[in-house]
């Protein structure tokens, strides 16, 4: 007979955010990707950990600003799309968010 052994990992597997009432924003969104992108271990030189975690917020300021830029964009398309469809006063409603 063959016998196995089941081990789970010490740490997270799954992270799980919420929110109320709104969704996510560019910032968190954002924030979650770079934790996925970049860890950085407790025991590293402090040289490195310094420098790894320079690039993490580095890093985080960009795919923020970028996430900004697709939520603008995202809304435009929205906002033509209401107006074609013959809903200006709706599309006016996306605009201002």
């Amino acid at each position: 007979m063959f016998g196995a052994k089941l081990s789970l990992p010490e740490t997270p597997i799954v992270t799980v955010t919420t929110t109320s009432g709104r969704g996510e924003t560019p910032e968190e969104v954002a924030m979650r990707c770079v934790n996925k992108l970049i860890s950085v271990s407790d025991t590293a030189p402090q040289e490195i950990r310094d420098q790894a975690l320079a690039y993490r917020a580095a890093l985080l300021n960009v795919i923020t600003s970028y996430m900004k830029v697709a939520v603008a964009h995202d809304r435009v398309t929205v906002y033509n799309a209401l107006v074609e469809a013959g809903h200006p006063q709706l599309a006016a409603a996306i605009q201002k968010l």
